[in-house]
C-alpha cells in the first residue's frame, strides 16, 4: 500500500527548540537519517550521511551561508539544492520538504529532489 503524505510526514520539533545554524538528526523508522537545519530562521532536509564517506553531515557544522561541512574530510553541501560544493565531496545530497505549521517542524520523506 502507498504511502499517504500524512504516513510520509514525520515530527522533528518545535521550531523554538533549534537555533540558528543547528543541526539535528532525525532517524525515521526503516529509512535512513536524516540531517534537518536551520539556517537564518529558515529550515531544511538532506539525507545525513555524507555522500563521499559515511560521516553524519549532522555530527558537522552548517553555517549562514547554508553549506554544511562533512566533519570527515571537509567537503561541503548547499542545505537548500543538496548540491555538492566542496571537494572532496561531488555527488549531490537528497533534499527533502519541510513545513512548520503551527510552530512545529516536520519532514516528508520523500525526497523532493536529486540535484545535477
Amino acid at each position: 500500500m502507498p504511502q499517504t503524505n500524512e504516513q510520509a510526514r514525520v515530527f522533528v520539533c518545535d521550531a523554538a527548540d533549534m537555533e540558528d545554524n543547528q543541526i539535528r538528526q532525525l532517524t525515521p523508522c526503516d529509512a535512513a537519517p536524516i540531517a534537518v537545519y536551520k539556517v537564518n530562521g529558515e529550515f531544511f532536509a538532506t539525507d545525513d550521511t555524507c555522500t563521499h564517506g559515511q560521516a553524519l553531515l549532522s555530527e558537522g557544522e552548517v553555517g549562514e551561508d547554508g553549506m554544511v561541512e562533512c566533519p570527515w574530510h571537509g567537503g561541503t553541501f548547499c542545505v537548500r539544492t543538496g548540491k555538492a560544493t566542496g571537494f572532496p565531496a561531488v555527488i549531490p545530497l537528497k533534499v527533502y520538504p519541510i513545513r512548520v505549521e503551527e510552530g512545529k517542524v516536520y519532514v516528508d520523506l520523500a525526497p523532493q529532489s536529486q540535484p545535477e
